[in-house]
């Protein structure tokens, strides 16, 4: 299942993978992944991209 994330401003990000690097793109590729175990997903307040941060 592919992580899907619609952030403040209505755009919607897709989580890929790519060994320990993780990031958001707007388009789905080939290398989209789940929510990793053990993280959470922030928002930039600025520009409203989302970030991984591990949970404490």
């Amino acid at each position: 299942m592919v992580y899907e994330h619609t952030n403040s401003k209505g755009k919607k990000y897709f989580l890929h993978g790519k060994g320990r690097l993780f990031y958001f793109a707007g388009t789905q590729r080939d290398n989209a992944i789940d929510l990793p175990e053990g993280y959470n997903v922030v928002e930039n307040q600025t520009t409203g991209l989302p970030m991984l941060k591990k949970k404490v």
